[in-house]
């Protein structure tokens, strides 16, 4: 059904529809509307440190993402939506699958936090994105570099905390209807959900589709293999009490990309398709992707005289099917089971001292079920155990430090070729390493640790000082893949030799903000022992699939992000952040000094005028102004933005490993507003145009850059996507 004609009745209905504004919210929500106009920033209370922290105390360099930026941002997935923040980029694959890159490092280094977990879903591919409704995400911390002590292995880079919507006060019962259509990829996309609590007894429901036919671009035309169907479901039931909270949530996730090869007519240059395929068309087409990630995660919450006690337990599993040849036929099928626990003790802050403990891991079995293969079946055994403290000296200081100490066993069954239809070749090469495809296992342990100072010099300057040492185990991929890896159009060898990484970061912050002007500026300087990465082989074990190998060296990381936002008066602002890292291999030979797929340098400017805006229009105030009960319009808004990335010439080019990229600025226009009826908000509308002068362009970070060449225009590749409109419509619902 076209997304139109389901769109213009939902606005109709909704203007019918008399719903109170969701005005209340606590955490970083209490905050949204002073955040997103940089009034109050400091007021933000941040959880991905040492439980609730005010953001002026962190010392971690944190990014807050708020319920409002995300409803205004024009995305394909969770990962897109925050992409555009300072230090933060994505790997993507097409439209449907992005990889979350946190100053130039990602894949494994990167963990992401969804309904209080890890994220555990094949995170090791280039084509595996991240399984989580972005419909359901309420707001998004970003911890950039190995700062938070909480989360151990793999949080080397970062830590991606998506939070869900927060439970409802008491007596309370609301939703809301949003859906979205996208001109470009005609992606069409509804939620709907509903929540309550009566009594202390929560409950919130959501149920999520979305589908998109094949992007286009000025070059490319239609892309093939670019559509894809994503379904999701999510019921959280609980008890909020005096004494806690015991919450059990159930998450279904269902993505069906397809899988942009790349191909082309040898004469026209043209993308190769299927007869009769069209552009048009939503259904799938070979070859795709059946994902399914299935989620249980029960949380529990008891409030001590001291402070309070944290378990958190989850079991997850992920199917991941890959279709060739036939659509009922599946050649690859990855199942991970992961089970996960959490369990912490935080105190309450006593003569300017915070402390915190806890003890978490998680158990991992993977197994294959298709008739190829790529990684072995395995399993994975972690626990790490950690201590934080946070001392405040008077209204000025405050210090913070911990450390931590992490176990991890894999064992890894023998590669059985026979029945998977390995052919001996691949074993027997010489590019493979001795003993490849044999049982294996290896042990690792890790202690890290963080130390670190903000100081408020006064009202208007915050100075920020971190050390932290982080700490990463190879992923199975990096040490035992091999075979074909269809998404990314290429042939992978590991190497069970591998080491663990190890980094220390330094980070060093200021922050100015003031009535008319807010200023940022980070620095990060970090250096990795051992850093593990993908190299081209001249030489190919199968035909028509250039050969990666994984390796590892020292190396190091300088970049940071700056950022001002200015606004004479006061419904104008003028917004300009920066992105810069370079990544270097230590004592390497010309050709392979600098690490591959660093992201170029961003430059994004953003000007943003407020045309109204009643901030006492709630159907809860007594006084509201009558311009706001006569106004249909409240907070609107219309904002203009270029996002320039520069050219990235510092690549990794020993046997065509990786190519330059030139350096491209797109323009986007937005606007939106909030709907109302004699002062009740009944609906939200956003309108995103992005990529408006219809740029042809590649990202750096895009893995279909590598595909094959146009022998007609001499162009590699496949191009991102081109202009695309963004409708979003959002109607509250109350009760």
């Amino acid at each position: 059904m076209k997304a139109r004609y389901i769109i213009l009745p939902l606005l109709c209905v909704c203007m019918a529809v008399a719903a109170q504004d969701n005005s209340k919210h606590h955490h970083i929500e209490d905050s949204t509307d002073v955040f997103f106009r940089h009034l109050n920033l400091n007021e933000v209370t941040v959880t991905g440190v040492t439980g609730d922290t005010k953001l002026k105390h962190a010392t971690a360099p944190v990014s807050i993402v708020t319920p409002q930026i995300l409803k205004a941002t024009a995305s394909t997935n969770i990962i897109d939506a925050i992409a555009h923040q300072p230090g933060v980029s994505q790997l993507t694959t097409g439209g449907s699958i992005s990889k979350p890159i946190i100053r130039g490092l990602g894949y494994n280094r990167v963990v992401v936090m969804s309904e209080g977990v890890r994220q555990e879903g094949q995170q090791w591919g280039d084509e595996h994105g991240v399984e989580v409704d972005g419909s359901s995400v309420g707001s998004v911390e970003i911890l950039k570099g190995p700062a938070s002590l909480m989360y151990g292995s793999d949080a080397m880079a970062g830590v991606v905390i998506l939070h869900a919507q927060p439970t409802l006060a008491e007596g309370e019962l609301k939703g809301n209807i949003s859906t979205e259509y996208q001109t470009n990829n005609g992606l069409f996309n509804y939620s709907l959900q509903m929540a309550g609590n009566q009594k202390g007894v929560v409950w919130d429901a959501r149920y999520s589709d979305k589908m998109a036919h094949a992007y286009k671009n000025k070059y490319d035309g239609y892309v093939p293999g670019s559509q894809f169907r994503e379904r999701a479901g999510r019921l959280m039931l609980g008890l909020n009490k005096g004494w806690g909270h015991s919450r059990l949530t159930l998450t279904a996730y269902h993505l069906t990309p397809g899988i942009v090869e790349g191909e082309r007519d040898a004469e026209t240059g043209e993308l190769d398709h299927e007869d009769g395929w069209t552009g048009h068309q939503y259904s799938k087409t070979l070859p795709f992707q059946q994902v399914k990630h299935y989620k249980v995660v029960w949380d529990n919450s008891l409030n001590l005289s001291s402070g309070y006690l944290k378990a958190i337990i989850g079991y997850q599993q992920n199917r991941r099917q890959e279709f060739e040849e036939e659509m009922d036929e599946y050649e690859l099928y990855f199942k991970l089971h992961t089970l996960t626990y959490d369990l912490r003790y935080v105190t309450n802050e006593f003569n300017g001292w915070k402390l915190s403990t806890g003890i978490g891991g998680m158990y991992q079995k993977s197994g294959n079920e298709g008739e190829e293969y790529l990684i072995p079946d395995y399993r994975l055994f972690d626990f790490g155990f950690y201590a934080t403290a946070t001392k405040s000296l008077g209204d000025n200081w405050t210090l913070n430090g911990g450390l931590r100490y992490d176990h991890r066993r894999l064992e890894v069954s023998p590669c059985p070729s026979k029945e998977r239809g390995i052919t001996e070749l691949s074993l027997n090469s010489p590019l493979l390493l001795e003993g490849a495809g044999e049982a294996f296992a290896r042990h690792f342990n890790g202690v890290t640790g963080s130390i670190g100072a903000v100081c408020n010099i006064n009202e208007h300057f915050n100075l920020r000082l971190n050390l932290a040492r982080g700490f990463r185990t190879p992923n199975m991929s990096e040490l035992a893949s091999n075979g074909v890896h269809e998404g990314s159009l290429r042939y992978e060898i590991g190497n069970q030799d591998l080491k663990a990484e190890y980094s220390m970061q330094a980070d060093l912050g200021l922050e100015f903000t003031s009535q008319y002007v807010s200023a940022q500026l980070s620095l990060f300087a970090n250096r990795i022992d051992n850093y593990i990465f993908t190299h081209r082989l001249a030489d190919e074990i199968e035909e028509g699939y250039l050969t990666y190998a994984y390796t590892q060296s020292d190396a190091r990381l300088l970049g940071f992000e700056a950022g001002v936002d200015l606004h004479p008066v006061h419904s104008v602002h003028f917004s300009n952040t920066f992105s810069f890292v370079d990544a270097q291999q230590m004592h390497a030979e010309p050709g392979t000094k600098y690490l591959p797929f660093t992201p170029a340098p961003k430059w994004a400017s953003e000007l943003k005028w407020e045309l109204f805006h009643h901030s006492h229009t709630t159907v809860n105030h007594h006084h509201t102004t009558d311009a706001a009960h006569r106004s249909v319009l409240n907070n609107l808004y219309i904002a203009a933005g270029l996002d320039c990335y520069l050219k990235q010439s510092h690549i990794y080019s020993a046997d065509d490993t990786e190519t330059a990229t030139p350096g491209y600025a797109l323009l986007n226009l937005s606007a939106g507003t909030d709907i109302q009826v004699k002062g009740k908000k009944i609906a939200e509308f956003y309108i995103t145009a992005d990529n408006l002068l219809n740029k042809a362009y590649q990202n750096h970070l895009s893995r279909l850059k590598y595909a094959d060449e146009n022998v007609v225009t001499g162009r590699r590749g496949v191009y991102n996507m081109g202009r695309n409109i963004t409708f979003k419509l959002v109607v509250p619902i109350s009760m």
